[in-house]
């Protein structure tokens, strides 16, 4: 293993250390310095100040779809209570006629608490998207939720055809998965996945495999004609994948997240292809943004030039 892996793999890690999080959180001097690294893939603290970024992604002639932050909440009244931000997230974004889809983690919303309050708050959500028309996304998260992600996903497509689900190239049973989500209404978005995951269920980082697997599975997608985002910042693969789109197809997107790919995405863009950023906001925002840093450790010089910065000129993407 290089150095850099092991950089990425203890950036993983600290994603995950709840007790540095809180320290982080509770500590002005490290929010402060946190925040300067922060601030480059986040759209804002708040919704209004994410909702003005998607303007300005729109503006662009780009699509958007935005994300509240705040994964594996454990308190049942409080994921009800972050459920309500998102049915309000989704009335902001159709009073304001943004070209936007709402995206969100289950676990956020209930489902580590217990799997029927996170669907009874899913479908609350999938109701409010729906009457405002937006498409509903759900993210996928460790391996270890994959099961209760795509049987929730499962019974909201029983009522609502708006509501996609999103898999992740690195995972072994994927290319399994596919076929029966092919079958359900609602986006796939593809992404290569970025947790720390064994080799028993998961394909390393950086490998032939994961490449040769994402390929397959976009490829699998794109064949389909069913509704779809490619979602990677690799331009040799989107290269790759632009060569094989068939005559005429419309019915996919190549997805970027904020502060990553904003000229990649342009220069699709410019290709004729549809595309859409993903904008995230809030202030649960230490997990998410390890995670971004870990999946190319070079990012690591970037992070120490943000914190280095004055707050006011920090952001450069």
């Amino acid at each position: 293993m290089t150095l850099l892996d092991q950089a990425a793999d203890t950036m993983r890690a600290l994603a995950l250390d709840e007790d540095l999080k809180e320290r982080v959180a509770s500590d002005p001097a490290l929010r402060s310095l946190a925040w300067r690294v922060a601030e480059r893939y986040v759209g804002g603290r708040t919704a209004a100040e994410a909702l003005d970024r998607v303007a300005r992604i729109n503006a662009r002639g780009q699509a958007a779809t935005i994300d509240y932050m705040g994964e594996s909440c454990r308190d049942a009244a409080r994921a009800t209570a972050e459920t309500e931000v998102f049915a309000e997230l989704a009335r902001e974004v159709a009073a304001r006629r943004l070209n936007c889809s709402i995206s969100l983690d289950l676990s956020h919303i209930g489902s580590v608490v217990d799997p029927d309050l996170g669907l009874r708050n899913a479908t609350r959500l999938a109701a409010a998207t729906a009457a405002a028309g937006q498409e509903m996304m759900i993210s996928m998260e460790g391996s270890g939720r994959t099961d209760l992600i795509l049987w929730t996903h499962e019974r909201l497509c029983e009522r609502f055809d708006h509501v996609g689900v999103t898999v992740q190239a690195r995972l072994h049973r994927t290319a399994d998965d596919l076929p029966a989500l092919l079958g359900r209404p609602g986006r796939i978005r593809l992404v290569k996945g970025s947790y720390l995951e064994p080799e028993t269920v998961a394909h390393p980082r950086g490998s032939a495999a994961l490449r040769t697997a994402f390929l397959d599975q976009a490829t699998t997608l794109l064949d389909s004609g069913h509704p779809c985002s490619i979602a990677t910042h690799d331009a040799d693969l989107i290269g790759e994948l632009t060569a094989r789109l068939p005559a005429g197809a419309r019915h996919y997107e190549f997805e970027m997240l904020l502060g990553l790919g904003t000229e990649r995405l342009r220069a699709a863009q410019d290709g004729g292809h549809p595309v859409r950023e993903y904008v995230v906001f809030g202030t649960e925002w230490w997990l998410y943004v390890c995670n971004r840093i870990a999946e190319d450790p070079a990012r690591l010089f970037q992070a120490l030039l943000d914190a280095a910065a004055p707050p006011a000129t920090a952001v450069r993407g």
